[in-house]
């Protein structure tokens, strides 16, 4: 067989066909521009996610260790404070929850059938610990390299930066390594 799941077995490409999203990826991807142009519009920032994720870690630290949290840097420059960018990540959650309910792909379950597959019926635990695992190494690749996916991969790539379009390439290039680790070996 040729292709993506060339490394499969003939039963187990079944197990991986997906009919296609319910939402066109057309549409989607113009909405996402006409979000992009509207942030740009109204408050002159790129759209990004990443900041939220440090805003609210300040306000877990200003309860936690007050005077720590003020001495650092970040903190200095941007208070902890739930911004637009907290209410953005709020929107991204409330919006996927809003697209597999309206397009018939909410489930319910915790484990998708190629993820059993893969790895068992029983394991998930071992879904949640790589999900968690997985969320902290990326919050932690955003904040080193200065945005996330939709601030390179959407803004950045938007405005011709050259490290958004290197960035970009890199987030491909990870997906398409971690997918291979994960279900073709």
């Amino acid at each position: 067989m040729i292709g993506e799941f060339s490394l499969l077995a003939a039963d187990q490409v079944d197990a991986l066909q997906y009919a296609g999203p319910a939402w066109s990826p057309y549409l989607v991807g113009a909405l996402i521009g006409v979000l992009s142009m509207l942030t740009f519009y109204f408050s002159n920032k790129p759209l990004g996610a990443s900041t939220a994720y440090a805003r609210v870690a300040g306000l877990i630290g200003e309860k936690v260790a007050p005077a720590h949290t003020h001495s650092l840097a970040f903190f200095k420059k941007k208070s902890p404070k739930v911004g637009w960018e907290v209410m953005l990540v709020c929107g991204v959650v409330v919006g996927a929850f809003v697209a597999a309910w309206t397009g018939n792909e909410l489930t319910g379950r915790l484990l998708p059938a190629m993820w059993q597959d893969r790895f068992g019926a029983d394991s998930g635990l071992l879904r949640i610990v790589v999900a968690l695992a997985g969320g902290m190494m990326m919050a932690f690749g955003a904040r080193m390299a200065g945005g996330c996916t939709s601030g390179h991969g959407i803004s950045g790539t938007l405005q011709l930066a050259v490290g958004s379009w290197v960035s970009a390439i890199c987030f491909f290039i990870g997906g398409i390594i971690t997918a291979m680790l994960v279900y073709a070996i």
